[in-house]
């Protein structure tokens, strides 16, 4: 029995199963990871996109943030792929009880997925942090220079920057559906983005499965991994 055949069988028997995202479910949708073309924005950018994308770069240099942010964080016109949708239509189904992401481009959403733990925010939602008004994605891609709200205030998105915390509420529910879950199947990360990825050891089960193009620090951890693209491996899926 192959790797995608166990896990058929495993989704097919289970109706209390929990996905753990990262990066590797969007690139299939055309949204670059950073991490791994660093080179490529250093010839264009004085910083490496971790230092740009940290909250301390954001309060001293907001217009040199946004001229980043804009170019590389907006994929706007980016679909959902074969995983989101597969994902969706297992939770519709009654067997997925939640999506929990470190993704921030709400393409689960999008593909029609209603229980979402963004550990990261979201592109989406954007606020004055003067007033707290919200303002969209379109509003930010649009906008030149440091967004600002009608207030004055300068609008900030609603992603976790480095150096900032995570929310704690989204926290205590992605720990609880991953406490509770019968199946964890994580795919797309690389699991090296802490907290987020301390999460998982919140697992009690047997049945937990990692999908991924690329070994990870616990892959000795997981009862099934199977290798390749998500997208391609989740379209083989049963509901």
């Amino acid at each position: 029995m192959t790797a995608v055949e166990q896990l058929k069988q495993i989704v097919k028997e289970s109706n209390n199963i929990v996905f753990f995202g990262g990066a590797g479910v969007s690139t299939e949708s055309g949204i670059p990871d950073f991490r791994s073309v660093d080179g490529l924005y250093n010839q264009k950018y004085d910083y490496p996109p971790e230092t740009i994308l940290s909250h301390t770069f954001f309060m001293k240099k907001t217009e040199e943030f946004y001229r980043f942010y804009r170019d590389k964080m907006l994929a706007l016109d980016a679909k959902p792929n074969a995983a989101h949708l597969k994902l969706a239509e297992l939770e519709a189904a009654g067997k997925l009880k939640a999506v929990i992401t470190q993704n921030i481009d709400g393409l689960h959403q999008a593909a029609g997925s209603k229980a979402v733990m963004e550990l990261h925010g979201s592109v989406l939602r954007n606020y004055c942090m003067k007033c707290g008004k919200s303002y969209s994605a379109h509003d930010i891609l649009h906008s030149t220079g440091v967004p600002r709200c009608e207030c004055g205030g300068i609008i900030k998105p609603d992603v976790v920057l480095y150096e900032e915390g995570l929310d704690n509420q989204t926290i205590e529910d992605s720990i609880g559906y991953i406490r509770q879950a019968d199946v964890l199947i994580i795919g797309g990360t690389s699991l090296a983005v802490y907290p987020a990825a301390g999460l998982i050891d919140y697992y009690r089960g047997n049945k937990l499965i990692l999908v991924n193009k690329s070994a990870t620090p616990r892959d000795k951890n997981a009862d099934l991994l199977v290798q390749g693209a998500i997208g391609e491996i989740f379209s083989q899926l049963e509901v």
